[in-house]
């Protein structure tokens, strides 16, 4: 990596019954909704269904146990020291589609509870989930929620940290012929009560080396549709012009970057730009954050505003 200046002009065999008993606790609580409920039986369980009849279990000796506790007893059962098998034991199964569970980002602000086969799916699309690090010099792997992110981005990575909507940088590279995948300081906007993070690199795009800046917003991919931004770059009367909605970071910066979703700039043009003898890259970009203000449905379709912040 190349950092580059930034000028900011703005066991157990032989488990004992009392180990083994919590494998009775599912039943239990199953039960114990059913009379919460009336005794009417659990959502998924047919009311012809009884909790009886569900636990008669298909294996031969009638012991049923979880997956993890199968490994820790080395394939042999706890209670008679048979060899346990791969079967199925659907008696769980239902019981187990009966279940409604939190989400495990409940600690978070998530406050869905959902049926036990669908838990997964939304826990990994859950909008409380952590987020990663938006760090692009480095392959870190701190998660956390944004507070958390911003305090490690600017104590442990000692990023540049903005206050105001628009911004006026200046990018400098000594030798300017050798790309390599050179990536400058990230910097971080606070505007409008949110975080954004502003990155500028060089890369190979295809055979050509390029320039490349674009903006990441620091929440979800449906808060981001809210803003939008505008990068320029130019000097010698020529100037380019991207504008666009920012990427959340629950998109790596490397997909975004690979997408080309950002201002780029070949590097005969950004040596241009750079002005004199074109032997050391010098960019000014500038550019600003504003927030798309969406007018009510009574209103006249298709018509917006945009609010500019004041700092």
């Amino acid at each position: 990596m190349d950092l580059d200046s930034i000028e900011c002009v703005s066991s157990c065999d032989g488990l004992d019954e009392e180990e083994t008993s919590h494998l009775h606790l599912p039943f239990t609580k199953a039960h114990g909704v059913a009379a919460a409920n009336g005794g009417a039986p659990p959502p998924g369980i047919s009311p012809a269904t009884s909790i009886h009849e569900l636990l008669e279990c298909p294996c031969h000796n009638g012991h049923t146990l979880c997956s993890t506790c199968k490994t820790r007893v080395h394939n042999r059962c706890p209670t008679c020291r048979q060899e346990l098998g791969d079967i199925r034991c659907l008696a769980l199964e239902k019981v187990a589609e009966s279940l409604e569970l939190p989400c495990k980002y409940s600690s978070l602000g998530c406050s869905g509870i959902f049926p036990y086969y669908s838990k997964l799916k939304h826990e990994s699309q859950c909008n409380f989930r952590p987020y990663n690090c938006p760090y692009a010099g480095s392959e870190c792997s701190v998660t956390g929620d944004i507070p958390f992110l911003v305090a490690h981005l600017r104590d442990d990575h000692k990023v540049d940290m903005h206050t105001g909507c628009t911004f006026n940088h200046r990018y400098v590279k000594s030798n300017p012929r050798e790309v390599e995948n050179a990536t400058w300081m990230l910097t971080v906007f606070h505007c409008f009560g949110q975080y954004f993070c502003l990155h500028f690199e060089a890369f190979q795009l295809g055979m050509a080396p390029v320039y490349m800046a674009f903006v990441r917003f620091m929440g979800d991919e449906n808060e981001a549709r809210s803003y939008s931004y505008s990068l320029e770059v130019g000097a010698n009367g020529r100037k380019l012009i991207w504008e666009g909605t920012p990427r959340s970071i629950r998109d790596s910066h490397r997909k975004v970057r690979d997408s080309h979703d950002g201002l780029i700039i070949q590097r005969n043009m950004a040596l241009f730009f750079s002005g004199g003898d074109r032997k050391e890259l010098k960019l000014r970009v500038t550019g600003r954050i504003w927030k798309e203000q969406h007018m009510n449905s009574s209103s006249e379709s298709g018509v917006c505003l945009s609010s500019l912040c004041t700092s």
